[in-house]
């Protein structure tokens, strides 16, 4: 926390660097997403960054240069002295780009501004569980150095991987697809470690996972309210994890309810889907679960990046916690690239029932890749 006691953090999601290298239009892009991210920086000035997956368009990069792209992705938080936490998303796991190699680029090049972890045994083919599974710790405003093993928040971050194995084919000599879902020994990882940093449930935590869970497909189903939920509702519907062949498969369930069970968090942010930007209060059951809403806030972010399918306003997710308040509520909205404020919203008790102006619809010129 800052002596104000607050901390704000800022998402950037769906960034895409490296996609049609080839091609004038693809750096372009590139270029285009730095400034994004410079601006908004300079008009934020957060505490921390998260990158919250697809960082890179994996499929689109070279085996000799498909981590590189992290250099420039990393400049405006390197340049501002910003850290930043990243999780990993499908585009982030490809033939070419090993997320092993991101990770220990990250924190062999960029050791004191990265914070990105792997606090989860990932298996021999870099397929299972995933690389960014891991917690964080945000301490209080008053904290001395002899007292930061009383967090006043904690940050969870998780790999929801999908894409494809790093540089394996099967026996036609096709690529092989990862599981589009948070891992059960992730979840398993998950109610332990809160069990013992949080075993009482009164530290408030935020969670950040790049694809989004079940829970916001069902409520979707359900109707996206203007007034009570605003934001843009392009992607209808929206890709859920455990995604195959166009069906849902149900093997997210044990992430789900874990989020469901833990005590004290308050809220997850995904990405994704670009066409989306709204926040929803489960605090019901919906359509298609079995799993009572426990009152978690659940949040997309704004698409960042210039690479990346999509002609909505780029932007960034904002989050603001108050060291006195993180229990009643989590303030939050859309920065857009052209400086004005998006659906700012107050993720509390009544949030759902309250009333807020609908989001107008902005667009720029598009991306390319889905």
């Amino acid at each position: 926390m800052g002596k104000d006691g607050t901390f704000k953090i800022s998402i950037f999601e769906d960034l895409h660097f490296g996609e049609a290298e080839d091609l004038d239009w693809g750096p372009a892009a590139d270029i285009k997403s730095v400034k994004v991210m410079e601006t908004l920086l300079d008009v934020e000035k957060p505490d921390l960054v998260v990158l919250n997956g697809d960082l890179i368009t994996g499929e689109n990069t070279y085996f000799h240069n498909a981590t590189h792209y992290l250099d420039q992705i990393v400049q405006p938080m390197v340049q501002r002295k910003v850290p930043w936490a990243s999780t990993y998303g499908n585009h982030d796991h490809q033939f070419n780009l090993s997320s092993s190699k991101l990770i220990s680029r990250e924190r062999e090049k960029y050791g004191h501004l990265s914070l990105t972890r792997s606090m989860v045994s990932v298996h021999s083919d870099e397929g299972h569980a995933g690389i960014s599974n891991y917690v964080l710790p945000i301490h209080s405003k008053s904290s001395t150095r002899q007292d930061t093993k009383n967090p006043v928040a904690l940050l969870w971050f998780f790999d929801s991987k999908g894409g494809h194995q790093y540089r394996k084919l099967d026996k036609h000599q096709k690529e092989i697809e990862l599981d589009g879902f948070v891992h059960p020994s992730v979840v398993t990882w998950f109610r332990r470690t809160n069990a013992v940093l949080n075993p009482n449930g009164d530290i408030p935590s935020l969670a950040f996972v790049h694809i989004p869970i079940f829970a916001a497909a069902a409520f979707q189903k359900q109707g996206v309210r203007k007034h009570k939920e605003p934001g843009i509702n392009d992607d209808n519907p929206l890709s859920p994890q455990a995604i195959q062949n166009g069906e849902y498969t149900g093997e997210d369930v044990p992430f789900i309810r874990a989020l469901a069970e833990i005590k004290g968090l308050k809220a997850v942010f995904s990405g994704h889907d670009h066409g989306d930007d709204w926040c929803f209060k489960w605090d019901s059951k919906l359509d298609g679960m079995n799993i009572s809403g426990p009152g978690l806030s659940v949040c997309f972010g704004r698409h960042t990046g210039y690479g990346g399918y999509g002609t909505w306003t780029r932007g960034s997710r904002q989050i603001l916690l108050r060291e006195d308040t993180i229990f009643e509520e989590v303030e939050t909205w859309i920065r857009l690239e052209n400086e004005k404020i998006s659906g700012r919203v107050m993720l509390n008790e009544t949030y759902g029932q309250d009333r807020y102006p609908a989001v107008e619809e902005e667009v720029t010129p598009p991306g390319r890749s889905k």
